[in-house]
């Protein structure tokens, strides 16, 4: 075999079977360590745990007290599906996403989860949710120019994304305020390894506080009641982004995994 044949081949052999997506650029202070030049060692897992005080609404063992929206508009055939004692979610076809509801509705609530996303996918998390999927949704996205913990107005008319006061911002310091949550959450992420988020959503007019690995990313207060249809109460959610080559959300073999969704009812 030529030699320059050979090297090729060895290279091919070499790259790591069933690598899915892109890795994700280091964080400035990422909880591993970077060995030599090229390899990136995770931190050691400890393995899932539940905070005290919480209850896990995912058992491991598949996905009773849950269910796949039929009308939500990112589809409605994503595929969630237990493995290994995860929830693991990925689009189904090539470009629909979808959203996975609990049963149950929530009023006041907090929320801990344990995540590990593949670079480049664009995932939420929806609070007080209606079955379509009209929701206050913390942004996860982990994705080039994405947003971690910030909150959205999901199919809801009035949220501005930054709450109370926000009206009086300059442009420039709406910008700063998301360089700031910015930096919170990539100092606190642990890149190729699980990270927790928790988020707590409270009051008539609702209070939306986000934490990632413990760190306090968003605390946000909206203007008003911008649920649908004025409810103070709804499902949860978990979300997969639709994409297409316009707005790509998604990467090819990509994957989302939770391990541990737990939650804490307030007064």
């Amino acid at each position: 075999m030529p030699r320059a044949a050979w090297f090729v081949a060895v290279t091919i052999l070499a790259a790591p079977l069933g690598a899915a997506a892109p890795q994700a650029p280091l964080p400035a202070k990422p909880g591993g360590a970077t060995v030599g030049r090229e390899f990136y060692v995770p931190p050691v897992d400890e393995g899932p745990k539940i905070p005290a005080g919480f209850t896990p609404i995912f058992n491991g063992r598949d996905l009773d007290g849950w269910h796949v929206s039929r009308t939500n508009h990112h589809g409605t055939t994503p595929d969630y599906h237990i493995g290994h004692g995860l929830i693991v979610g990925t689009q189904q076809p090539r470009g629909n996403g979808g959203i996975l509801l609990t049963d149950r509705k929530y009023r006041n609530v907090e929320v801990y989860m344990e995540i590990k996303p593949d670079w480049g996918c664009d995932s939420g998390l929806f609070l007080r949710s209606n079955e379509a999927g009209e929701a206050y949704q913390v942004m996860l996205d982990y994705l080039p120019g994405g947003n971690m913990g910030g909150i959205y107005g999901e199919g809801l008319k009035g949220v501005n994304g930054f709450g109370r006061g926000a009206e009086n911002l300059t442009d420039e310091q709406r910008a700063e305020r998301a360089r700031q949550r910015n930096a919170v959450w990539q100092k606190a992420w642990k890149r190729e390894a699980w990270n927790s988020v928790r988020a707590r959503i409270e009051g008539e007019i609702p209070h939306i506080t986000v934490w990632i690995n413990d760190q306090l990313v968003t605390d946000f207060t909206d203007t008003a009641n911008h649920a649908a249809n004025g409810a103070t109460d709804g499902m949860m959610a978990i979300q997969m982004h639709q994409s297409n080559e316009k707005t790509p959300r998604w990467v090819d073999g990509g994957f989302w995994r939770w391990r541990v969704i737990a939650v804490k009812e307030l007064p």
